[in-house]
């Protein structure tokens, strides 16, 4: 292989590397919430994951949003060091039947406020979780989300992924909510727990991410050993020359 010719390898492998992480950093860069699948009618954790997006500025807050058309009769919000939750009630414009209640007013937002010096960094995230329920009894719960950034940037998670259609470019938070095990709602109080239909449901959740973060881990392992192939191969040229 010829200088010229191994130049012209390690320059391709070096683009096919930044087109891997640059396919893989919007992935991994969204908010999230887990698990994505849950038993309907019962109580669950939802843990939102915000990852900092900006090579400048810090993450300050975080709102997440019910909607009203899919309220939930009991929130109750998992503390979270140097950060203060705020839980915003409204009166709904009519009572909805949840199983266990007709509702008249539910939260419908939770803000997320950081102290200072507990900002989330460029390069760092933080998780933020709340106990909630009953869930609806199926379809997709959307829980839109809206983060802070300390330089007056606000990005708005919201935009709807559809089912087996392709992620937008700031996809809402959403549960997917499949039939209880048993037919019938679960809950009662927060202290219920949760049915394991969804507790599976969250470990498939994070063998799919984690399969996911495996297959990237792979390419980009892939693509550094044959960066580091040729250039081995030009070293061992110009020793061979050096010889000569």
């Amino acid at each position: 292989m010829s200088h010229r010719t191994a130049r012209r390898t390690a320059v391709i492998a070096a683009g096919a590397l930044a087109g891997v992480l640059a396919l893989a950093a919007p992935a991994l860069a969204h908010v999230r919430v887990t698990p994505e699948e849950a038993a309907g009618g019962g109580f669950e954790k939802l843990t939102f994951r915000v990852p900092n997006e900006s090579d400048s500025a810090s993450t300050i807050k975080l709102k997440v949003s019910i909607p009203e058309q899919t309220p939930l009769a009991s929130v109750s919000v998992q503390p979270v060091p140097g950060w203060k939750a705020e839980a915003h009630t409204t009166k709904l414009k009519k009572p909805v039947n949840t199983g266990e209640a007709n509702l008249t007013e539910a939260v419908t937002s939770i803000t997320w406020t950081a102290e200072k010096g507990a900002e989330i960094a460029p390069g760092e995230f933080q998780e933020f979780a709340i106990s909630a329920g009953p869930l609806p009894e199926k379809g997709r719960l959307t829980l839109p989300a809206e983060q802070t950034y300390d330089d007056d940037k606000v990005v708005r998670w919201d935009e709807p992924t559809p089912e087996g259609g392709e992620e937008p470019e700031h996809p809402a938070p959403f549960v997917d909510l499949t039939p209880a095990a048993d037919g019938h709602a679960h809950g009662g109080g927060m202290a219920t727990a949760t049915p394991a239909p969804a507790a599976a449901a969250s470990t498939a959740g994070g063998a799919d991410s984690g399969t996911r973060n495996l297959a990237v881990a792979g390419l980009v392992a892939g693509v550094i050993g044959l960066l580091a192939g040729v250039g081995g191969l030009v070293a061992g040229r110009r020793r061979r020359g050096g010889e000569q």
